[in-house]
């Protein structure tokens, strides 16, 4: 079983990466871009055979040291 955490910064919170980002892609004339926001996508694989049990587990991941919950949100996905 395989999960997948997305994980991003909450609305609000300045993202210097994406400003350096949109800056960098205005000067190579792409300025159809209103707004850029950078995560991460962390995959794991699981032993769970379990969807919920699993989602749960990754849940206590994400709480205690995959996402800074101050300051991130995060989104689960389960993949049989």
């Amino acid at each position: 079983m395989k999960a997948i955490v997305n994980i991003s910064l909450k609305a609000g919170v300045l993202d210097s990466q994406g400003k350096a980002v949109h800056h960098a892609l205005d000067a190579l004339n792409f300025s159809g871009v209103n707004d850029v926001r950078v995560g991460k996508q962390i995959v794991l694989e699981l032993h769970d055979t379990d969807a919920k049990h699993a989602k749960e587990q990754v849940t206590q991941m994400c709480e205690s040291l995959l996402a800074n919950t101050v300051i991130e949100d995060y989104e689960i996905e389960i993949m049989a």
